[in-house]
């Protein structure tokens, strides 16, 4: 069982997941300082917030710790597309007295390319995963020069064996359950995305490289289950929201301490590619899957000026609210804390 902690040099079998807008260097310190991997979402930081972040972690730690990419092909715009989302957006922009022709640049989410590469090597972080599938093969063969672990997450036991044959040395088995975007890269189809439970076997059986559990797991016991599926870890997110080492926005906790965290949805409007968070106004009034959502990321870049005015007001009916079906878990504890109790260990 010790088999993960062997391969990442770590003491527990607890990897933080990556979230990005909810998190910097300070999350992933703290649970690398208390024997987990700790992860830093890479995928809206600009280069130089990206040297800051790393700069951050190397100063307070000498644990391993995880990087983390998006490997998406970047969209093509497209007008139509564009016109028909703010369509569907221009009655809340009258509601705020806002002016829908002036929306702002969305937020970057560049895939991992050569500058994110050259700004690593000088880092070698212990491990770099990624989401929406893997990197081209050159930048693979950069990674993997300095020493790096590979990891990236599967939806499917397809994507797995896809994984494991581009030579990953763990994968993520991200079960239906857990919160922010869905993994999936071989097909678009929701409907073949499966639940942790089923999921982690599967690819267990159909894949010899190591699996990490994803999804819906939130205490020890429900590590002590994914290991007893024939993981060799777990990743936990959302468990770690409430956190005070994650930045966390206010609306993002309140949400997430109320009864609706218990109502989640998968949604592609906040971004333009399906995520998990919890059901908020605008998922309710235009439904959480939309057509007239431009492709990742472009979704987001009309949503902005909403989301911001809302947020002023205390609302989170704009935002993103990311969080997996079970958020049992999130406790206002030390980062470090939660991780050793998801270990079992106190």
């Amino acid at each position: 069982m010790a088999y993960l902690q062997t391969l990442l040099s770590i003491e527990l079998p607890i990897v933080q997941a990556p979230m990005a807008g909810v998190q910097g260097s300070a999350l992933a310190v703290a649970v690398s300082n208390a024997g987990g991997l700790g992860s830093l979402p890479c995928a809206v930081f600009s280069l130089d917030a990206m040297r800051g972040e790393l700069a951050a972690i190397k100063a307070q730690t000498t644990k391993p710790f995880n990087v983390n990419f998006f490997c998406h092909a970047p969209p093509i715009p497209d007008a139509d597309r564009e016109a028909a989302w703010r369509t569907a957006l221009s009655p809340y922009y009258r509601e705020f007295g806002l002016d829908i022709s002036v929306v702002p640049a969305g937020p970057g989410r560049a895939p991992f390319g050569h500058d994110a590469a050259q700004a690593l090597q000088e880092i070698k972080p212990a491990v770099v995963s990624f989401h929406f599938g893997l990197p081209s093969a050159e930048l693979l063969a950069r990674v993997r020069a300095w020493g790096s672990k590979i990891v990236s997450s599967a939806t499917t036991v397809e994507e797995a064996r896809w994984l494991e044959s581009h030579g990953v040395d763990a994968i993520i088995a991200q079960g239906l359950e857990a919160g922010g975007h869905r993994g999936m890269f071989l097909s678009e189809d929701l409907g073949r995305q499966m639940g942790t439970l089923a999921l982690v076997p599967q690819i267990v059986r159909a894949a010899r490289t190591p699996v990490i559990a994803a999804g819906g797991i939130a205490d020890a016991k429900g590590v002590a289950a994914a290991l007893a599926l024939g993981a060799a870890g777990a990743q936990i997110g959302t468990a770690f929201l409430l956190c005070p080492e994650a930045t966390t926005s206010a609306v993002h906790r309140a949400a997430l301490k109320g009864e609706t965290a218990r109502q989640t949805a998968l949604t592609n409007l906040f971004t333009g590619r399906p995520a998990r968070g919890i059901v908020n106004r605008l998922m309710k009034e235009l439904g959480p899957i939309s057509a007239a959502a431009p492709a990742f990321p472009l979704a987001a870049a009309a949503l902005a000026p909403l989301r911001a005015e809302a947020e002023r007001r205390g609302s989170g009916d704009f935002s993103p609210l990311w969080s997996g079906q079970n958020p049992s878990g999130c406790r206002q504890i030390p980062a470090a804390q939660l991780t050793r109790e998801l270990a079992g260990e106190h």
